[in-house]
């Protein structure tokens, strides 16, 4: 039986030997030095007792450090859960609740004590939270390095990882991963590339990195590179384009709106560009003309994925596919009618997608889960359709949503927080495109009599219980709102209107 995640990454950098897998802080990190940062995160995080089943919350950035404790977590079993920046206080406790131990390389703020295995400290996120045990990067890392290659603990069967969504709904919904999953993904699986992958796997030479490595994303391109031969590079802040010029990356990730600043200050100031040759566009749809826009003034570097948390990549278009198509997906996916039935290529409908590396369901959510994930099939809520010769398009959402920065908000909850405000007698939001962060939420209100909502109140308002990214950045009164035949609220109406 083959070993499970992660014994083919501790094989992709035992094979790499002497050669550099990493450059960050103008240090060169061969794959042999990293897999020894691998040993001592194992070595340590035993030390501490953790073992399979055991949560993990990750507060790191793409240092090799990050990317050694990451992988340590899964090499020990654990169940690894990553805080992406931008949290809100309820919503970081929310992420913390399950993990008995956190390991960060920003400890600022947290009381510290020495200990024979490292930095450690008792912290919690606020009133009420639950205390963890806090494992500062540095001190995982002093742990002895005794150069034998770590035993996978990890059990098929248990989740490797809780992949959360936004969290539009007030907290972040938990995806869950089990081990058994994430072996059958196809990022470290050169025989498993699709075509699309394949050809941008012969890219990602200096593939820059950014953020966060417990990014689903991040992390799993960083893990294609790696296995494709190519080098991670780090970048934070991700300043486009002087981090690609200064890195000289040929390969990264970004959001449409990033990609579409990035044209713009290419046609305004432009930069040699002429080592770039990918750019993964994820998180929300690239219009064709946005496409057509990137590829007059970067060239034939766009590649745009489609994908959920919930499945992971589901298609991508590799530069020369048609503006608007995601090509042909290499997983398996129907498109059903409302009755739930597949419907021929051409027709539209609501996808439905499964994957070798899609999550088993929503942590500890059995009704939610049994809304999206049935019979081996995902839910998407995404609309779209297949031509004649198997490419997807995406034509709408079956939900309620406004993409901000590639993460998903839902329209509901904006909605009802904006409606207890005394100045408003309804409320109805919808996305809005934003060059600064691709889509962004556009208010509608009904005021109440006799009162006019202020646009900065209504923002204070819903950025303090939701998050920054929820709140509306355009008012517009309306006297009543628009209904469709069915007597619902028709929104199509408003933002065309708006």
């Amino acid at each position: 039986m083959a070993e499970p995640f992660p014994g083919p990454v501790l094989d992709i950098l035992e094979a790499a030997g002497d050669r550099t897998v990493f450059e960050h802080a103008d240090e060169e990190v061969s794959g042999a030095r990293l897999l020894g940062m691998v040993r001592r995160a194992v070595n340590g995080l035993r030390q501490h007792g953790v073992g399979p089943g055991d949560g993990v919350a990750m507060l790191l950035g793409v240092s090799p450090g990050a990317f050694a404790a990451i992988i340590a977590a899964h090499v020990v079993g654990a169940r690894v859960v990553g805080l992406r920046p931008g949290l809100t206080g309820p919503q970081r406790e929310h992420l913390l609740r399950d993990a008995g131990v956190w390991i960060t390389d920003r400890p600022d703020g947290l009381g510290t004590r020495e200990t024979g295995t490292g930095t450690e400290t008792e912290a919690g996120t606020g009133a009420g939270a639950r205390t963890g045990t806090v494992l500062v990067l540095d001190g995982l890392l002093s742990a002895e390095d005794d150069g034998v290659r770590p035993r996978v603990l990890a059990r098929p069967e248990d989740v490797a990882r809780l992949l959360h969504t936004s969290g539009s709904t007030g907290v972040p919904k938990a995806c869950a991963q089990t081990y058994a999953a994430m072996t059958a993904g196809w990022a470290h699986r050169p025989d498993a590339w699709p075509p699309a992958v394949r050809q941008l796997a012969g890219r990602l030479d200096r593939f820059l990195v950014f953020g966060t490595l417990a990014s689903q994303v991040m992390m799993e391109y960083g893990l294609l590179a790696l296995t494709a031969g190519g080098t991670l590079v780090t970048a934070d802040p991700p300043a486009f384009p002087d981090a690609l010029v200064r890195h000289r990356a040929t390969a990264s990730v970004v959001t449409v709106a990033r990609l579409t600043k990035l044209v713009a200050d290419q046609r305004e100031s432009p930069v040699d560009l002429g080592g770039l040759r990918a750019l993964m566009v994820s998180g929300s749809p690239l219009e064709p003309g946005r496409l057509r826009e990137a590829v007059e003034t970067l060239g034939p570097v766009v590649f745009h994925g489609y994908g959920q948390t919930e499945t992971g990549m589901i298609s991508m278009a590799a530069p020369g596919e048609p503006p608007g198509s995601l090509g042909v997906p290499p997983v398996g996916l129907e498109i059903r009618d409302a009755s739930g039935r597949p419907v021929r290529h051409g027709t539209e409908g609501e996808l439905f997608v499964r994957t070798p590396a899609q999550c088993s369901g929503y942590w500890r959510e059995p009704a939610l889960t049994a809304e999206v994930f049935s019979d081996g099939w995902v839910r998407t809520r995404d609309l779209g359709r297949l031509d004649a010769s198997g490419r997807l398009w995406l034509t709408g959402r079956a939900r309620d949503v406004i993409i901000v920065d590639a993460n998903v908000y839902y329209a509901g909850p904006v909605e009802r927080l904006l409606a207890v405000h005394p100045s408003v007698a309804e409320a109805y939001v919808v996305a809005v495109p934003d060059d600064s962060t691709g889509e962004a939420v556009h208010a509608f209100v009904v005021p109440s009599a006799g009162r006019t909502p202020d646009l900065g109140e209504l923002r204070a308002l819903v950025a303090a219980d939701l998050g920054e990214a929820c709140a509306p950045t355009r008012l517009t009164l309306i006297g009543e709102v628009p209904l469709t035949a069915a007597g619902k609220p028709d929104k199509r109406r408003l933002a065309a209107g708006g």
